[in-house]
């Protein structure tokens, strides 16, 4: 009797927390719809849903010439595809490379491409700056995809990598005794198996590349080729002191609302490939 009491409050504690922790990670987000769904002086209002709901605000955002948001909402889908696409491909081989042959200096490569991600963004923001004025990406949308690999490269080739170390050699060995090149090696019989790891590190890149800012602020002036980080951060109101928190809130929603579609529609490959090569038998 006393363990069957102390198992129903250890459970009962447990679904508390659950629930704390559910609520603190998503009411900011509810609160965000909630405002953005609020006109005038509602905005000011405490209540938990308005009084009178109104899409106003996400009309607006559509409907005002000075900020294309819905041309900014292309420009981020299209350069933070390219991020994947290149990502995953450069990843790949990579990983195939630093996990499957054996050369002078891969631990050292591997450790530099681990450093690569240690610095902050404005540490390399000068010299990307030069470097992309130098090769005529300044001030393009699709220029973005350059400086984004930054961020996005190392963690795929690192993940990519202990993923293809795990993968039996016999497999290799089968398809090169068949006389498959290295590269039919890697898409007719790795790639087949890398499914989960290549869904994980490709959403994570698409995640970073949507919402980046800096390098998005920075090297990129023409506002009709802004992603919509920037975007949002330039939205104002009818007076230039006022701070439009609905049309600030309805494109906050707007953006976030593809990710989580994302990760939810993907969220066991995303747990097999985040656990892949965690248990070796």
């Amino acid at each position: 009797m006393e363990m069957t009491t102390r198992r129903v409050a250890g459970q009962l504690a447990l679904y508390l927390l659950v629930g704390a922790i559910s609520l603190f990670c998503l009411f900011p987000f509810y609160y965000a719809i909630v405002t953005s769904l609020k006109s005038g002086t509602e905005l000011f209002s405490t209540a938990l849903w308005p009084a009178a709901p109104t899409m106003r605000n996400y009309v607006s955002l559509f409907t005002v010439a000075e900020q294309p948001f819905g041309r900014h909402i292309l420009n981020s889908l299209g350069v933070s595809t390219m991020v994947v696409a290149a990502s995953l491909f450069l990843g790949v081989t990579a990983a195939y490379a630093l996990g499957r042959i054996r050369f002078r200096g891969r631990g050292l490569l591997l450790l530099t491409v681990l450093a690569v991600s240690m610095f902050p963004q404005v540490a390399v923001l000068s010299g990307m700056f030069e470097l992309m004025q130098a090769v005529g990406l300044y001030n393009h949308w699709w220029g973005l995809a350059l400086p984004y690999m930054i961020f996005t490269l190392p963690f795929t080739v690192w993940v990519l990598t202990t993923f293809v170390r795990e993968l039996p050699k016999e497999l290799e060995e089968a398809a090169i005794m068949d006389g498959c090149s290295p590269w039919g090696v890697i898409t007719k019989v790795f790639m087949p198996l890398m499914w989960p790891a290549l869904v994980t590190t490709g959403l994570l890149a698409f995640i970073a590349a949507w919402n980046e800012f800096m390098f998005a602020l920075t090297f990129v002036l023409d506002n009709n080729d802004r992603t919509v980080p920037v975007s949002i951060s330039l939205i104002s109101g009818a007076d230039k002191f006022e701070i439009p928190w609905g049309k600030i809130m309805a494109a906050s929603v707007l953006v976030t609302l593809p990710l989580i579609v994302l990760v939810l529609a993907f969220q066991r490959k995303i747990v097999s490939g985040l656990t892949s090569g965690a248990v070796k038998g």
